[in-house]
């Protein structure tokens, strides 16, 4: 090899190319790199190259080189092909070696140190990595063992991984963005809501607290675009980098595997640092709407509508004192729904209780829903268009019920005597169980089973339906109830109770119901479900972990509704007798 910073003296120099012909026919073809023309003493049969005397004596002192074999002046070739040994200059000696140092810009990296983890030039090696302190070996004696190791396999492993990271921040980041979006939107109705109540005073405020709201969901969106970008680069760079680690494998370019290779360890360090610095989803807060109570009493003197308050996402509240999940029920009361009109017995699929206390049920084979008068067991009856199969009241005049058939939910308003049909929603599937809380509806489908969670207006905000792995959660989720924090879906395919945040996210499960219908939520968080197989009514708390009888030797029972005002349970049975037209009305004693 060249030795870096050897010059010819003064007094040499002057004469270097002037020696005789017989000198100088075969010449050291390191030093003439240089410029320099000195007779050639021997030569290295590895190099392909003719070395002075003093290139002859050096050569195999450098580690990378102590191998190459070496001829002396009387055995070596004395013929010397000037093409040949341009040709060898700039390729065939460093094999397909062509990357230059960063350092040393017109030097080509040929050596790697394996003290300093590090790509070198030759001038590397003499000013930085001498061999005397530094491990160093020359590219082409190692890079043989590269190929196909399983230094090169964790290498594409790890580009993998940071890869498959990136992906995942971005559809994190997206996701809660999308939520923080959702529950900004929540904030807003709140607001609009609240704003109703008040004059018209109070316009510059909301539109104040709606500003708020816009540029934190700018500022989300700003966040979500930076790690958007930041992430597609690396995935971009990252991509580049194993295809050239692959191709160069493939074809078995050694030399350039092995100094990709590093360079590509390097490229994931530098871009896992970048990835630290990414935002992450704590960056990304969801909120609630908080009223100022003093607007009501003095509203000259407030300057704030409400206020955006970072949402803190909690599980629901669970019973305080779960040896309370037993309780004892009356004897039942039985009330005849069956009317005159009624073509055949009745099928009690839904059931539910205003706020005022009166009793509404779906009579799925009747097509109909009846409001009953508990005291007096009288029947007003409202016809439909399809069969309906569960009901849910909306606001203190408002009820919806789904009707599967036709893809639809059907609204209807009534009064303390009356009802009638008000306007309805189209739906994408077999609508079947349904729940209201605070504007928001909670629809189970089946075929194929999923939930969504929608507006009044029918806009989907959340589709539950896969997992992770994208496995179908749902088998045939026939009901479901909610309150504030939480939603709980019958499922009779799965066999189980599933507890889900309004974000979507399961939360917990209760598998040992062997066919649950219909359920209904307590004020302290547990809930009734009935088990159709089993002939009971369980209460489970709201954690779904304990769970006691409160029913047996109930046959075939169906629909249920809680009522916390009266402290009354009303069930519906379902067995293809007579006994489907009885609703039964249990007090809890």
């Amino acid at each position: 090899m060249a030795v870096p910073g050897k010059k010819a003296s003064q007094k040499l120099s002057s004469t270097l190319s002037q020696g005789g012909a017989e000198d100088f026919d075969i010449f050291c073809e390191i030093c003439d790199q240089d410029d320099i023309r000195l007779p050639a003493f021997g030569y290295c049969v590895d190099c392909e190259e003719h070395l002075c005397q003093t290139c002859f004596n050096t050569h195999r002192k450098p580690k990378p080189l102590r191998h190459h074999q070496l001829l002396d002046k009387d055995h070596m070739p004395h013929t010397q092909n000037l093409s040949k040994s341009i040709k060898s200059t700039l390729g065939k000696r460093n094999g397909d070696l062509s990357k230059p140092c960063t350092k040393h810009t017109k030097e080509v990296i040929k050596f790697y140190c394996h003290d300093h983890n590090t790509l070198i030039c030759s001038v590397c090696v003499t000013l930085e990595h001498p061999t005397t302190s530094c491990h160093v070996d020359y590219i082409s004696d190692i890079s043989g063992q590269i190929l196909n190791s399983m230094e090169f396999k964790e290498t594409l492993k790890d580009i993998y991984k940071l890869t498959d990271k990136c992906c995942q921040i971005t559809k994190d980041m997206k996701q809660r963005v999308a939520k923080s979006k959702t529950s900004l939107e929540d904030a807003i109705v709140e607001i609009e809501n609240f704003r109703k109540e008040i004059n018209k005073r109070l316009d510059e405020l909301e539109k104040e607290v709606k500003n708020i709201a816009t540029k934190i969901q700018h500022n989300n969106n700003k966040m979500l675009k930076t790690t958007e970008t930041v992430c597609n680069d690396i995935n971009t760079s990252l991509k580049a980098s194993a295809d050239t680690l692959k191709h160069l494998n493939t074809n078995k370019k050694t030399d350039q595997l092995f100094s990709e290779l590093k360079i590509a360890q390097q490229l994931i360090l530098h871009n896992e640092n970048i990835t630290k610095q990414l935002p992450t989803i704590n960056d990304v807060n969801e909120y609630t709407f908080e009223p100022n109570p003093a607007i009501k009493k003095l509203l000259q003197n407030e300057k704030s509508l409400g206020t955006l308050i970072k949402k803190e996402l909690k599980k629901p509240a669970q019973p305080k004192d779960k040896a309370a999940l037993p309780m004892k029920m009356s004897t039942p009361r039985n009330i005849n729904v069956k009317t005159s009109s009624d073509e055949v017995d009745c099928w009690i699929t839904g059931i539910t209780v205003s706020p005022q206390n009166q009793l509404f049920i779906a009579d799925y084979t009747n097509c109909s829903i009846k409001m009953i008068d508990i005291n007096s067991e009288t029947i007003k009856q409202l016809q439909l268009e399809s069969d309906p199969r569960d009901i849910t009241t909306v606001t203190r005049d408002t009820l919806a019920v789904t009707l599967p058939k036709i893809k639809t939910i059907q609204f209807i308003s009534f009064s303390s005597n009356s009802f009638s049909l008000k306007n309805k929603l189209k739906v994408d599937g077999e609508c079947h169980g349904i729940s209201h809380h605070q504007g928001k509806l909670a629809v189970t489908f089946i075929y194929p089973g999923k939930l969504q969670i929608m507006d009044l207006k029918g806009n989907i905000k959340i589709t539950v339906d896969k997992d992770s792995n994208g496995d179908s959660i749902f088998g045939r989720p026939y009901y479901v109830t909610t309150n504030s924090n939480s939603i709980y879906v019958s499922d009779e395919g799965k066999k189980e109770v599933m507890w889900f945040n309004w974000q979507g996210e399961m939360i917990g499960r209760n598998v040992d119901i062997k066919d649950p219908r219909g359920i209904s939520l307590l004020d302290d968080g547990s809930f009734f479900v009935s088990d159709y197989w089993t002939n009971c009514i369980y209460r489970v708390s709201g954690d779904c972990k304990d769970r006691t009888t409160i029913l047996e030797n109930v046959k075939d029972p169906h629909a249920v509704c809680w009522c916390a005002e009266t402290s009354t349970l009303y069930l519906s049975t379902n067995s293809n007798t007579e006994r489907d037209n009885i609703i039964k009305i249990y007090k809890m004693i």
